[in-house]
């Protein structure tokens, strides 16, 4: 072989390797999957927080998916394996749901969801809780945001709160966003009225990239039913969205140290599971490459990096009933 082929052939090698080393990198594999609590009859849409060397875990509970009792419970571990019970927050009138669980700037924790009537015209009012002791009690709460919108998830940036809310009428094809503002948890303004995006959207994530900017991960469920994925700069004022390639529910996602971005969603086709995809802005693109133990009612995780492994809490009725579930992943 001549020195032209045997460069060429070298090349050829580190090409291949490169291309190995790259698909191992982008395979993130289970460490670890433990049921973590089951102990009412429905146990589901989960949130997941660390702080201060303490986990923290939070999520609804009722007798089934749609129920008057329907509370939120705040569990607590020091090692992810051994949980117990720190505080359960209940309504008098309300089914209490989808639970998320921040820290506010001042170190309290602020817990949100909404309260739910069936029978009542406007169904859904969002609501937030606040505690000064590291979640073991709460306030009485407060509902916060526009009646019928459903603020998902607050997200800190800079000080400020930052929340998406979807309006929850009947007819979905109706349904608009909103984009809320807060600065104590407890007010939250209208930042922007009607944000540009097709009627019939739900859930979201929005994450604050380390270069300053936004993406808002959104379930869509009118039309192609595909995720859409929304880019934003400060001050969150304009967005441009584009159509994903998959359906999704229940987003949420992080930014990984070399710039990755996971997401970890409900996947619908061929089954339902909860995944992890990548997420490729500028493709628009998701990318299935991790599921985890899971089917049929399924999702709404809660996602938090530590010491580089992914924790992720869900909730998943693929076993003999809805319960909630930890997994630790590397990413």
């Amino acid at each position: 072989m001549n020195r032209i082929s045997t460069c060429i052939a070298i090349a050829a090698l580190l090409v291949c390797a490169a291309d190995v080393s790259a698909q191992e990198k982008s395979s993130p594999k289970i460490l670890e999957t433990r049921r973590i609590w089951d102990k009412a009859p429905h146990n589901a849409f989960t949130d997941l927080l660390r702080h201060e060397g303490q986990w923290y875990c939070v999520f609804r509970e009722g007798s089934k998916h749609v129920s008057p009792d329907g509370s939120l419970r705040v569990i607590t571990s020091k090692d992810g394996e051994d949980w117990e019970s720190l505080a359960l927050i209940s309504h008098p009138t309300d089914d209490l749901r989808d639970a998320k669980l921040s820290l506010m700037p001042d170190g309290r924790f602020l817990l949100n969801g909404a309260g739910m009537q069936a029978d009542k015209p406007i169904r859904y009012h969002s609501m937030s809780w606040i505690s000064s002791d590291k979640g073991r009690t709460w306030d009485e709460g407060r509902r916060i945001g526009d009646p019928g919108f459903w603020l998902w998830r607050t997200q800190w940036h800079d000080g400020v709160a930052y929340s998406m809310g979807y309006e929850t009428n009947r007819d979905r094809s109706k349904r608009t966003f909103r984009l809320y503002k807060s600065t104590d948890g407890k007010t939250y303004d209208t930042w922007i009225e009607k944000v540009n995006v097709p009627n019939g959207v739900g859930e979201d994530r929005i994450l604050f990239k380390k270069d300053g900017s936004a993406l808002c991960l959104l379930r869509h469920e009118t039309g192609s039913k595909m995720g859409l994925l929304g880019q934003s700069k400060p001050p969150f004022k304009d967005w441009t969205w584009q159509e994903l390639n998959l359906r999704i529910g229940g987003p949420n996602m992080v930014q990984l140290p070399d710039g990755r971005i996971l997401a970890a969603t409900r996947l619908y086709s061929p089954r339902a599971r909860t995944s992890l995809s990548w997420v490729d802005p500028e493709a628009g693109t998701l990318t299935e490459c991790l599921e985890l133990p899971s089917g049929g009612d399924t999702s709404y995780p809660g996602m938090v990096l530590h010491d580089g492994i992914l924790w992720i809490s869900y909730y998943s009725s693929h076993e003999e009933k809805t319960c909630i579930y930890l997994a630790k992943v590397q990413p």
